[in-house]
Formats: structure tokens, C-alpha cells, sequence
């Protein structure tokens, strides 16, 4: 697959992504103590590399919802662990790998506000183009993506290379 494969954004290019939009969540969250929430399993790379730039108090917790589960098309959203932490009250920043068509995301911003999120921020590594409205967009975006499937980064084909450095598109 990855011999076949485009590359689309570069270690270097992802990189400086990750830096700038570490900075841009500084700049806006670092007075609000938020609940920083990761989306299980593709967010695992991005979280892991923007935690660490953020240099404010922070609580940490994960969730898992997905609309994938391993295949190349996504269908109904399916929450397979919600938060355990509680998020009324709280300012939400949920770190997400891709907006694709923005089901996912949109279904875990509903959740999280009627579950009492005083506040619910969204920062995702790679927004997918796809050419018309989603029904939620992110406050914070790495990086912009043809509509391709894309891999690379925590994001999978088949359950495989999310490690890559890069991205690619099939």
C-alpha cells in the first residue's frame, strides 16, 4: 500500500502543523483549565505531540467513538467509551486526527454539551476538503487534505500505519 501511495504532507511539513497549532490552542485555552479529550485510536499520534506544547494547566482523559472500525467507509457513529471524566462545567478541547465528513465530530460536540460542557473547542490534525457543508468545523486544523483516503500520522488503512511520520494518500 505505502509503495503505491502519494505523499501528501511531509514529517517537516507535519511538524511545523503540529507546533502552530499547539501555539494557536495556547493562545486561546491557556487561562480556562480545560479537559482536554483525545478520540481513540487516531488522535493517539497528534495527542501525543501537542500535549507536550502545551504549557498551561490541563486535564487529560480520552474517549473512543468511531465511524470506521477499521474500514475504508465510514457508517453510524458508534461510541465505544465515553469520557470518564466529568465535563459539566468544563471547557472541552477534543483533539482529533482527521474532519472528515464531520459526523464523528459533530456527534461528540451533541454529547458533550448536553452532557453540561460550559465550553467545547475542537482541534483536529488534518481537515479532509470534501467539496461541500460539513455539520461542524474544527477551531484549530493542522494541516488541509485532498478527498482521498488518507494515512499516516495515527490515521490507518486497514488497521495499518498509523506510525508513519508523514501523510499519504491512496
Amino acid at each position: 500500500v505505502l509503495d503505491e501511495a502519494e505523499l501528501i504532507c511531509s514529517e517537516e511539513e507535519v511538524d511545523l502543523a503540529v507546533r502552530r497549532i499547539a501555539a494557536e490552542i495556547v493562545a486561546s485555552l491557556a487561562d480556562t483549565n480545560p479537559l482536554v479529550l483525545s478520540v481513540m485510536g487516531g488522535a493517539v499520534v497528534f495527542t501525543g505531540r501537542v500535549l507536550p506544547l502545551l504549557h498551561f494547566p490541563l486535564e487529560f482523559d480520552y474517549l473512543h467513538v468511531t465511524r470506521y472500525d477499521g474500514n475504508t467507509r465510514g457508517a453510524e457513529v458508534q461510541w465505544k467509551v465515553p469520557p470518564r471524566s466529568e465535563v459539566r462545567g468544563r471547557t472541552v478541547l477534543v483533539l482529533d486526527d482527521i474532519l472528515d465528513e464531520g459526523d464523528t465530530l459533530a456527534a461528540i460536540r451533541r454529547r458533550l454539551l448536553a452532557d453540561g460542557a460550559s465550553a467545547f473547542y475542537s482541534a483536529v490534525f488534518a481537515d479532509k476538503v470534501i467539496g461541500r457543508p460539513k455539520p461542524v468545523r474544527a477551531d484549530f486544523v493542522g494541516i488541509r487534505v485532498p478527498d482521498r483516503y488518507v494515512f499516516g500520522f495515527g490515521m490507518d488503512v486497514n488497521q495499518y500505519w498509523r506510525n508513519l511520520p508523514a501523510i499519504y494518500a491512496l
